[in-house]
């Protein structure tokens, strides 16, 4: 694990940490090709310098958000924001469904919109 988003995780409460630990640890496991560092104060993964995902730690809960994950079509992932992101949270580890998270993984290596380049475009997303 990343030095810096081990500091994340050990900054935050005893039950965050054991989320944002499971968290970490499987997408470093399903996606080792990522890079990953904290990035606008929380840990997010890139793959080719494209934002795919990350976590943060929010007032009640830790939220699991993938960029691209309204394309992901699945039902337990919440939009989150105005682009293409889509969020879900936790309050406890157990509530993590490895198969679930996994498959959320895979696809955010198989769908992507190209945040890298958003600037670039004029705030204007492509799919990649």
């Amino acid at each position: 694990m990343q030095k810096d988003i081990a500091e994340y995780n050990k900054a935050q409460n005893a039950s965050d940490q054991e989320i944002c630990a499971k968290l970490s640890g499987m997408i470093d496991t399903v996606l080792p090709e990522a890079e990953s560092k904290i990035w606008h104060g929380h840990p997010v993964w890139f793959l080719n310098g494209n934002p795919v995902a990350g976590y943060s730690k929010l007032k009640d809960s830790v939220r699991l958000l993938f960029w691209s994950g309204q394309s992901f079509d699945e039902p337990e992932l919440k939009k989150e924001g105005s682009f293409k992101a889509a969020e879900k949270r936790y309050t406890s580890a157990d509530q993590i469904i490895e198969d679930d998270l996994v498959r959320w993984l895979e696809k955010s290596r198989q769908i992507q919109w190209d945040y890298k380049n958003i600037v670039k475009r004029k705030g204007k997303l492509i799919r990649l």
